[in-house]
């Protein structure tokens, strides 16, 4: 009978080492469970047969030999069970793959240096260091979950950046509370910066990504640099910490994400991660819902009346054929073409009895009075609906803003500071003043606009408009004009503590030379 058990023992084993599906802290504790077994039933089998018998003792030792044979090739299998290529459902990662090291090996470099400097300057900048390495681990979760699961789709993806996203926007958030902060320069380093974070979801080139957050992030490192170089190292200190996170960082990328993240190819389906479970190989919260779109760099100018029209345009047409119960016939006594006597009559033909209400999106019935606004929202600065104010003044004004002046009449706008562009859409008697712009300044669809730049433009573009008086100053002389389909545009050069007037040509002349054709401005005669 002790044979048959033992046989029965060994047949087991081996059904546990064939099986793929048991956890390995478990394979684990089963195999030194067995080990222990064979030693006490092996033990207690010297007490109850005869020592002498060499028979059963060959059979005995067999059976051992088996058994060991067993438990080892499960004890292998066990191994199998770790590292970052399976997920764990007991959160054990087991060992870690490359990139994760690497990634862990930055956090303990670089950032964690950054946070030490910080804590040196404290007040805000050390809080805001705190919100930074909290996004770094968040990070870093993200990464452990990418060498388990396959790529997921745009949605599923979203589902699971959203823990990484919430400590973006947090970092980004305190900044915009902290306005007043004597070290908002340092604050909006980070601020500026901390998107390059989202590089996880760039492809195929996510290290260029990260160098344009970073360049980003230069203007005000710039600006903590010149306020602190000569009176205290320690911010300068704080300087080049900062800058290492995200030239590091780069250097990561290119080592093993050069065309996007890596994820496991050979890992379970990520909608197999349900919000509610537990995250894999980690201890931060689930992931809750999706947020909504990331915020643009410049957003869409304002719906309009014409979408309006154009959406209950779509409306009607998706009546199909019952569109045409609206119709009503029309007798010969009211056909231009059947009846003379309209032909000279210059008002319109009297409709029938039955009166219809005019839809709200007539293009005949009265627009109804927009709300006058001046507001920043995310990037961009929203002059909108603006008639007869003279001291609309915007004062604070960062690199990364646009302005988008819609609708205004009448009105006198002065933009203060450096931003990187200004539109000017729909304008009627407009005058802007402006100190500098490092993009563009764009007039489109108005009549009757002044320009003033008082430090520096690259270019100005005026297009459908008429009537555009661009008054230059001497910094902004090597400014580029480009005017398309627009008339009486005059750029006013500095003269003698005045200006000069310089129309710019609406007439053209053009001949063909034998081989293309040569356009040249025409001087009205006459």
């Amino acid at each position: 009978m002790l044979f048959v058990f033992f046989d029965f023992c060994i047949n087991c084993v081996l059904w546990l080492a064939m099986s793929a599906g048991l956890q390995k802290k478990m394979l684990y504790y089963t195999c030194n469970y067995l080990k222990v077994y064979i030693l006490v039933i092996f033990s207690c089998s010297l007490c109850l047969f005869d020592l002498s018998s060499l028979s059963i003792m060959a059979e005995l030792q067999n059976l051992v030999e088996r058994l060991e044979i067993a438990v080892h090739h499960l004890e292998s299998m066990s191994f199998k069970f770790s590292g970052c290529g399976t997920p764990l459902a007991n959160g054990d990662d087991g060992g870690l793959v490359p990139y994760v090291e690497a990634f862990d090996a930055l956090l303990s470099g670089s950032v964690a240096e950054f946070v030490k400097h910080s804590k040196i300057i404290g007040d805000d900048v050390e809080k805001h260091a705190v919100m930074l390495s909290a996004a770094f681990q968040a990070e870093r979760h993200f990464l452990l979950m990418a060498c388990k699961l396959q790529q997921p789709l745009q949605i599923e993806m979203t589902v699971l950046l959203k823990p990484l996203s919430d400590k973006i926007q947090e970092i980004q958030n305190f900044r915009e509370k902290n306005r007043g902060s004597k070290l908002f320069n340092h604050l909006s380093a980070v601020s500026e910066s901390v998107a390059a974070l989202g590089w996880v979801a760039v492809v195929p080139k996510p290290g260029p990504y990260v160098k344009e957050m970073n360049d980003a992030a230069t203007f005000y490192t710039n600006r903590v640099l010149k306020e602190y170089k000569d009176n205290d190292k320690r911010h300068v200190e704080w300087v080049k910490s900062f800058l290492t996170i995200w030239t590091q960082l780069q250097a990561y990328i290119k080592e093993y994400h050069i065309t996007g993240l890596s994820w496991n190819n050979s890992g379970p389906d990520a909608s197999a991660l349900s919000p509610g479970a537990p995250p894999l190989g980690g201890s931060c919260p689930p992931p809750p819902p999706p947020p909504g779109p990331p915020p643009a760099f410049a957003d869409d100018p304002p719906q309009d009346e014409t979408s309006v029209a154009r959406s209950q345009l779509f409306a009607d047409l998706n009546q199909g054929e019952g569109i045409t119960r609206a119709l009503r016939h029309v007798p010969d006594a009211q056909k231009t073409h059947k009846n003379p006597n309209l032909r000279s009559q210059s008002g319109s033909v009297n409709s029938p009895s039955k009166s219809h209400k005019s839809s709200p999106t007539s293009p005949n019935s009265p627009q109804q009075p927009r709300t006058p606004m001046l507001k920043l929202e995310g990037k961009k600065w929203r002059v909108e609906y603006q008639e007869n104010v003279g001291d609309l003044v915007i004062s604070e004004t960062e690199l990364k803003h646009v302005a988008y002046v819609f609708k205004c009449s009448s009105s006198m706008l002065q933009i203060q500071g450096k931003i990187n562009s200004i539109t000017i859409d729909s304008c009627h008697k407009l005058s802007l003043v402006f100190d500098n712009v490092v993009g563009i300044v764009e007039i489109i669809n108005s009549r009757d606009v002044q320009i003033q730049v008082l430090n520096k433009v690259p270019t100005i573009s005026v297009n459908k408009t008429e009537g555009c008086h661009i008054y230059l100053s001497e910094e902004s002389l090597d400014c580029e004009i480009v005017s398309a389909k627009s008339s009486e545009v005059n750029i006013l050069i500095p003269h003698d503590d005045d200006y000069k007037e310089y129309p710019i040509p609406e007439q053209f002349k053009t001949t063909w030379d034998g081989s293309k054709l040569v356009t040249e401005a025409s001087e009205i005669v006459g």
